[in-house]
């Protein structure tokens, strides 16, 4: 069976005539990270030591960050919440310090960079890179799974942390083979070409198991009747593009083991646009009032980084989500401005009247998102319009024509092109003085308030405790 598509026949041919060698990328996963690096602290081996990294602060319903390899031998899940451990266990819960384990994946990257040049690796989580190895195979004289051990000892030697590695001849088959095919290796290395995937992983299930494969997708396609890559690469392309639009073509190309993109491709790539956002999740019911208080914190934090981004944006929105216990979808809203601007004087009374008209004030809070969305650096050209116009000579021009305040003000969030200004100056000062001080040097009256969370916030990374 001719298990080639045309699009990679073609593509096979061209590489072929170019001479170029096959590629051949390496994913390499730090195991149970959070949890090893606790154990390394604490003298201990992640292999054999059962530690959960969770905050005891927190209630037993909290999510533990990560579990140590020896619990998950014992069945317990990747991220169970606490109560989920099995009673008889007995374990260490260890606080969350984002920092430190900020500071190991740093360290762990410089190790990779002793070998290996930062055009060749991509960092895709704090656990997690991708490496194109196909031009230090030779320069090194080792296989690809000779080099992926290579480098896993040498992250566990120099910083104690173990890891597993999937290998691929595309980034997609290094993946799958990471996060499927090692974990039943005895040495934790995976390996995969096209071939060995569509012989072996063809009929896996559950479908979830695959990289970008989520629930949503997977129960769409269960609903036509497939539940293998097999049925994704043999099924009917105008029926998928049907239901999944333009990811249709990733999927079909994924059941077919093919990935087009490279290494040169992810560090070419540029955004078209940029967003800035923050979410909370409350760690109690919040009456719609405490609700707002947290809403004004986050605008305040994000219109601070905007700032010392030197970033502007035109539109903001927030989503927010009540109790758990309502079970009701989340509400949205979103306020545009006329020019671009930084300014929490404009900016933050938009946000509090678009919070105030889509929340039903009865309903407890319990989850807030707020976006700027589309961001532009700040030396982005402006076109001024009339309501960049000091207020008081537009009241003058208004008292003057006979018009009303109110009607010479269509869009309500603007403010003078000096308020703007002076807010942005006030802005850069406090971001300078809690970067000199540290973040708690300076803060509002309402960051004292019952239920306010930026000073706790200031000491997190991530929502968990630095």
């Amino acid at each position: 069976m001719n298990t080639m598509t045309y699009k990679e026949a073609i593509e096979e041919a061209n590489r072929r005539a170019a001479g170029e060698p096959e590629r051949v990328y390496l994913c390499i996963d730090l195991k149970s990270f959070y949890a090893s690096v606790e154990c390394v602290e604490r003298g201990l081996d992640p292999m054999t030591t059962d530690l959960v990294v969770a905050d005891p602060t927190r209630t037993d319903k909290t999510i533990c960050l990560a579990v140590s390899p020896s619990l998950k031998a014992q069945g317990v899940p990747g991220r169970p919440r606490v109560f989920e451990i099995p009673k008889h266990l007995k374990y260490i819960m260890a606080t969350p310090r984002m920092g430190l384990y900020v500071k190991y994946a740093a360290d762990i990257y410089g190790v990779y960079l002793d070998y290996i040049s930062p055009d060749d690796m991509h960092v895709y989580s704090i656990d997690e890179v991708f490496i194109d190895v196909t031009r230090y195979l030779g320069m090194y004289g080792l296989t690809p799974r000779e080099m992926a051990v290579f480098l896993m000892n040498e992250v566990y030697e120099r910083v104690g942390v173990r890891a597993t590695a999937g290998i691929g001849t595309n980034m997609y088959l290094a993946k799958i083979a990471l996060d499927i095919t090692a974990k039943h290796s005895p040495d934790f290395i995976g390996y995969l070409d096209q071939q060995t995937y569509i012989n072996t992983l063809w009929e896996h299930k559950p479908l979830r198991d695959f990289w970008m494969i989520g629930p949503g997708i997977s129960r769409k396609l269960e609903r036509i009747g497939i539940d293998t890559m097999r049925g994704i690469a043999k099924a009917d392309e105008d029926l998928l593009y049907r239901m999944f639009g333009v990811n249709a073509e990733l999927l079909i190309d994924h059941a077919w083991g093919i990935e087009p993109t490279e290494m040169k491709d992810i560090k070419g790539y540029r955004t078209k646009s940029n967003s800035l956002s923050h979410g909370q999740v409350l760690m109690r019911d919040y009456s719609n009032q405490e609700g707002e208080l947290i809403l004004k914190e986050m605008v305040e934090q994000l219109c601070l980084e905007m700032t010392e981004a030197h970033k502007m944006t035109k539109n903001v929105s927030i989503a927010v989500g009540y109790s758990n216990a309502l079970k009701l979808p989340l509400v949205t809203g979103s306020a545009s401005f006329n020019v671009l601007t930084n300014a929490l004087g404009v900016i933050m009374p938009a946000m509090v009247d678009v919070y105030r008209r889509i929340t039903d004030s009865s309903y407890p809070v319990r989850r807030m998102f707020v976006n700027f969305n589309d961001i532009k650096d700040d030396d982005s050209d402006r076109q001024l319009t009339i309501f960049d116009i000091n207020r008081n000579e537009m009241n003058e021009v208004g008292v003057a024509r006979g018009i009303q305040r109110e009607e010479s003000l269509s869009n309500p969030y603007t403010s003078s092109q000096a308020e703007m200004e002076r807010d942005t100056a006030l802005q850069d000062a406090v971001n300078a003085i809690k970067k000199k001080y540290g973040k708690d040097a300076m803060f509002r009256g309402m960051d004292l308030e019952e239920g306010a969370t930026t000073r706790e916030r200031n000491h997190q990374r991530g929502g968990h405790k630095e």
